[in-house]
């Protein structure tokens, strides 16, 4: 069982990914924005970040370039979500340091694979 934190400001996104995330086995905790997700980071040391890029407080970008800086953190892989997926959005999502990145809505199947090749050191999906 993996501990999940997934950082995203929407209760309804929330709400069906977490179940569907803990049926499949896996411990997910919730940050409402990414400067919670920061400091959950610190605190929890998840095994992997879901992080939602629009988010109140600190956007997804910044709080994941604050992720990857910081020597606690740095080691923690990240998939970006976006519901925005305009061009070129992957290649910022990645240049801001993020292991990987998926579209909303979420196809669980390739989410859990990308979760799955993130674990285990694996390759991108």
């Amino acid at each position: 069982m993996a501990k999940l934190l997934y950082v995203e400001d929407n209760e309804d996104n929330v709400y069906m990914l977490r179940r569907r995330l803990e049926r499949n086995g896996h411990q997910v905790i919730i940050a409402e924005d990414g400067e919670q997700g920061l400091a959950i980071a610190r605190t929890e040391q998840p095994d992997l970040i879901l992080m939602d890029l629009s988010l109140p407080v600190l956007d997804g970008w910044e709080a994941t370039r604050r992720l990857k800086a910081a020597s606690e953190t740095k080691g923690i892989p990240v998939i970006a979500l976006s519901s925005h997926a305009m061009t070129g959005d992957e290649v910022k999502a990645l240049a801001a340091g993020c292991d990987d990145y998926d579209t909303k809505p979420i196809d669980f199947a390739r989410l859990l694979k990308k979760i799955a090749a993130l674990l285990t050191g694996g390759p991108r999906e």
